[in-house]
């Protein structure tokens, strides 16, 4: 673990520099324990790290620090929290998934393999972010794994199953974005009237059910 000041106000902790099983569980650990403590403003968890907005005028960086490291005992103190696991049902390929073929085309696989190996790996939701509500999934097989889009799309439909690199995810709403589309869900990953409005939360287990291939 290391701890670097990136502003007046707030301190990242990073867990290394790879994703990896071990860093999640430390960057689910540290949010889980730092959440609601005193001068503690905002937590930014990525996937090997957290990024921790502070207010200056009640902590400085050391005693954040300290903060740190005891919130880090104390959840390993009190054992392990329940994990949620949640199906996914996805139509791949044709509108739904127009990059189907591409990764295809990229990994050898037959887009009939690619689906299988996709809805085969268990995922993980590591964190959620960059829009509202979507999440970074890890767990994606290796040999799925495919660049972003040159040049992003416009306009990315609502429930959209994607790769980018080394990770997969699934647009909660209709937006801009550059990451493969394998396949779509109908299932609502965000809903504004729910409590809490997410479907799916930080340490989420994830499966996702092939409904067929368009």
């Amino acid at each position: 673990m290391t701890l670097r000041p990136v502003s007046d106000r707030s301190l990242l902790v990073s867990f290394g520099d790879e994703i990896s099983p071990e860093a999640h569980r430390e960057v689910v650990r540290l949010t889980r324990g730092l959440a609601g403590a005193p001068g503690i403003l905002n937590l930014h968890p990525a996937f090997a790290s957290v990024l921790i907005d502070f207010d200056p005028r009640l902590r400085d960086h050391a005693a954040v620090a300290a903060q740190v490291r005891e919130r880090l005992d104390a959840v390993e103190e009190s054992g392990a929290v329940e994990r949620r696991t949640v199906e996914i049902p996805v139509q791949f390929g044709g509108d739904a998934g127009p990059d189907l073929d591409d990764v295809a085309r990229h990994t050898g696989l037959a887009p009939e393999r690619v689906i299988e190996r996709f809805c085969a790996a268990r995922f993980e939701v590591c964190f959620v972010g960059f829009a509202t509500c979507f999440p970074y999934l890890s767990g994606l097989p290796p040999e799925l794994a495919t660049p972003r889009l040159a040049a992003p799309r416009k306009q990315v439909p609502e429930g959209s199953v994607a790769i980018a690199g080394r990770q997969a995810g699934v647009y909660p709403l209709a937006s801009p974005g550059g990451w493969r589309l394998i396949g779509r869900t109908p299932l609502a990953l965000f809903d504004s009237h729910g409590e809490p409005p997410p479907l799916l939360r930080m340490d989420d287990r994830v499966i996702f059910v092939p409904e067929g291939r368009r």
